[in-house]
């Protein structure tokens, strides 16, 4: 990769979060958590140099891969063979030898969270793969585990402290918002830690490696899932103060003891206690509340 970048008088630039992984075992255990099959479609985010994507486009029937730096979509095309991009359009590759012929690889030259924002696309049949960059990862998953039609598996490699909040339990430091939001659709099935060395240039963190899966069927109906989100923000937004005395600022308080009574709920209980079953059933009764 070094030799790569230097031939193109390369600078990766920070901002955009770019550690690069190398490490040839590291990228086999992804691929491998995210159990792919000739039949399935891939969504890559931040593909880099494409050490990744070599992987995919092996493996499964189509990949899309969105890149933000354009000095690395040129690198991507030179060396999946891509034709001369036009515009934000994604581009049909031919890919190497051992994809049985068939055009995988679509590589688009976009901000992958403006994307997905934009183009409210189905991707119910699809998975994401990706080493994600450091700057974009939890809007990222956010963003796809609340799409109407998220993906059947999302696996990631993100900051090993990002990864914790993910798979966090009630109780735990790491337990909040960006655990709740994704694991009201998102089951974690497993995760590795990725050490800092296995990337270049090497980040100053550690890096894991989760794996989600989609729950089916879902905890609550598309209806209900504003109140859930409106909830559990307001319940996280000062994460020392009693829940009750958070939730009396968009909800009536009779309402509210009510609901906590049902639960079994001590009204000086904090949000961090709260288990996700309980967030869901509250957000039930409280959708058609008055506020």
């Amino acid at each position: 990769m070094r030799q790569l970048l230097a031939a193109r008088g390369l600078r990766l630039t920070k901002s955009l979060g770019q550690n690069f992984l190398h490490d040839s075992n590291q990228l086999r255990r992804i691929v491998a958590a995210a159990d792919l099959a000739k039949t399935d479609k891939v969504l890559e985010i931040g593909p880099g140099l494409g050490p990744l994507t070599e992987l995919l486009v092996e493996q499964v029937g189509a990949v899309l891969a969105i890149e933000k730096d354009a000095r690395l979509v040129e690198v991507l095309r030179q060396r999946f063979n891509v034709g001369q991009a036009f515009g934000l359009s994604p581009i049909q590759v031919t890919p190497p030898e051992g994809t049985g012929g068939t055009p995988v690889l679509q590589l688009l030259n976009d901000d992958a969270l403006d994307y997905l924002r934009r183009d409210a696309r189905d991707w119910s049949e699809w998975k994401l793969v990706a080493n994600l960059p450091y700057s974009v990862a939890s809007p990222v998953l956010v963003e796809l585990a609340q799409a109407e039609r998220g993906p059947r598996r999302m696996v990631a490699t993100l900051q090993l402290e990002v990864a914790k909040r993910l798979l966090a339990k009630p109780g735990s430091p790491d337990y909040g918002l960006l655990t709740l939001l994704v694991q009201l659709d998102y089951e974690p099935r497993g995760w590795f830690k990725i050490p800092a060395s296995c990337f270049f240039p090497k980040p100053e963190v550690d890096s894991a490696c989760v794996c989600l899966v989609r729950r089916e069927p879902r905890l609550l109906r598309p209806e209900l899932r504003e109140t859930f989100t409106k909830l559990v923000r307001r319940s996280f937004s000062q994460r020392r103060k009693m829940m009750l005395k958070l939730l009396k600022e968009d909800w009536a308080e009779p309402v509210l003891l009510a609901e906590f009574e049902r639960l079994k709920l001590s009204p000086r209980i904090r949000a961090e206690e709260v288990a996700l079953d309980q967030f869901a059933q509250m957000a039930q009764a409280l959708f058609r509340s008055p506020k």
